[in-house]
């Protein structure tokens, strides 16, 4: 391998999913926290508002969700998601040491990028739980609130849309702790802002 060598990991598709999908979670977040809060004088924006702009950005992140499913289905992007049996706990122990104590110590990645890796076992775990588990979980209590009337009256003694509530942000607080992850590991790197150049142009460099 030379010293440097670029791989195109993000197609257009991607890049423009990944614009959308950042954008909309964001939002999400944000208008989540505000519509939480028992203080209403503090939504700088109104409530009503803050209300519509959350279900407009949940509308958002639902559509181009589809697109990321779908293009992950027909497109070579898919294969970067699948685990294997093989060293299922081993690898990510052995990336989590690395991360907490290799990286800080000179040591060589045990899973470096390459045009058949594209992510470490850890990074490959977090997304298939927060893009197949959480992100659809999200996606479907959300449905649910903006539609009640689909909802389940109870589950088991509890209200089915305060179970729903419940589900839905335990779940977007699981993936807004992701988020602040993501946007650490991101920046670990030759430089702190060459990941997301890449997420731009579409290549990646591999040093």
């Amino acid at each position: 391998m030379a010293a440097t060598e670029k791989l195109y990991f993000y197609p257009v598709w991607l890049r423009i999913w990944h614009g959308i999908n950042a954008l909309g979670i964001v939002t999400l977040i944000i208008t989540g926290i505000s519509m939480q809060s028992s203080v209403e004088s503090s939504h700088i924006l109104g409530f009503n508002l803050i209300v519509k702009l959350h279900n407009i950005a949940g509308t958002l992140v639902t559509l181009s969700y589809f697109i990321y499913f779908i293009g992950n289905v027909v497109t070579p992007n898919g294969k970067f998601y699948r685990i294997k049996p093989r060293g299922f706990f081993a690898k990510p122990i052995q990336q989590a040491i690395y991360y907490a104590w290799g990286m800080f110590h000179g040591m060589k990645p045990p899973y470096p990028i390459s045009e058949k890796r594209k992510f470490n076992p850890l990074q490959k775990y977090a997304y298939v739980m927060v893009m197949y588990m959480a992100v659809p979980v999200v996606i479907i209590s959300g449905i649910g609130l903006l539609f009640p009337e689909i909802i389940l009256d109870k589950v088991y003694a509890f209200s089915g849309v305060f179970v729903t509530a419940v589900v839905h942000s335990a779940m977007g607080f699981f993936i807004s702790v992701f988020l602040m992850i993501h946007l650490y590991i991101a920046s670990i790197g030759k430089s702190p802002l060459e990941n997301f150049k890449s997420i731009i142009t579409g290549w990646h460099q591999v040093h």
